[in-house]
């Protein structure tokens, strides 16, 4: 493919990446701090769904020789939010912030679709893992008590 992931695709890209890997960090630190909780399951559910993107992502930027990014960067910050909400305002406030992490993520994946710069494969890819984010508010939605 003459899919090329250096300029403004590699950037895309690697937000997208940063982004998925802040989410990672962020149910990790929920699910450890509510390992008894009737969400668990939906929490464990959806980290897998972005442990995946971040394989995609990750195989995307690599293809034409890219370099994909190996931490968060400023988003780390919000799975230190969420982690802080869990700690004073319990198991519901947590599950706000994931929310609300989400819908961020539905936003920036939604800007990505609409950039004129992203080759026609890369945006089929990414509508791929644009679906799954829609999924996880519905979950969210559930596991709140």
């Amino acid at each position: 493919m003459s899919t090329s992931t250096t300029g403004r695709t590699g950037e895309i890209l690697n937000s997208l990446l940063r982004g998925e890997l802040s989410a990672i960090e962020t149910y990790s630190k929920a699910i450890h701090k509510f390992p008894k909780a009737g969400a668990l399951q939906t929490l464990e559910r959806i980290r897998t769904d972005h442990l995946h993107s971040v394989s995609i992502l990750r195989d995307l930027i690599h293809r034409d020789g890219g370099h994909p990014s190996t931490d968060s960067g400023a988003w780390g910050s919000f799975a230190k939010t969420v982690e802080s909400a869990a700690s004073l305002l319990g198991h519901n406030s947590a599950i706000a912030a994931l929310k609300q992490g989400e819908k961020h993520g539905i936003g920036e994946y939604e800007d990505a679709l609409k950039d004129s710069d992203l080759p026609g494969d890369i945006k089929q890819t990414l509508r791929g893992l644009f679906e799954p984010l829609q999924r996880h508010l519905r979950y969210l939605e559930n596991a709140q008590d």
